[in-house]
């Protein structure tokens, strides 16, 4: 389960799920534009977020929201205006976050036990 694409994934399906429960209405997962993804966009009301999932095992390398540098931003907010182009009507207010997720618990593949923190707002474009 430490290969990094599968916890990925597992902390994306846990962050979908989180999301859902807040009352936010997923729109789009793993959107592509271009060489560019976002892991989640979703809809908080009227306004469109962007979302990155961090997920990491331990704290060795940082806190899994430090993984969301410069260069990664950059590639996330041309995604997003990728998403943005395509919609009809005005440009809706949008927002980027990141949900890091640090799963203390593992086994049979899945994250049975973490921490999640919602960045709201975690960069601007």
């Amino acid at each position: 389960m430490n290969a990094p694409h599968t916890l990925g994934a597992e902390g994306e399906r846990i962050a979908a799920r989180y999301l859902a429960g807040k009352g936010y209405r997923i729109l789009e997962r793993n959107f592509r534009f271009m060489r560019n993804e976002i892991d989640i966009i979703a809809a908080d009301g009227r306004e469109i977020c962007f979302i990155e999932v961090k997920t990491r095992a331990s704290l060795d390398k940082g806190h899994p929201a430090e993984a969301v540098t410069p260069r990664k931003q950059k590639e996330i907010i041309r995604a997003a205006s990728g998403y943005i182009s395509r919609l009809d009507g005005p440009p809706p207010d949008c927002r980027f976050d990141v949900i890091a997720i640090l799963a203390r618990g593992l086994a049979d593949g899945s994250i049975i036990e973490f921490g999640l923190e919602h960045i709201q707002s975690a960069f601007m474009a």
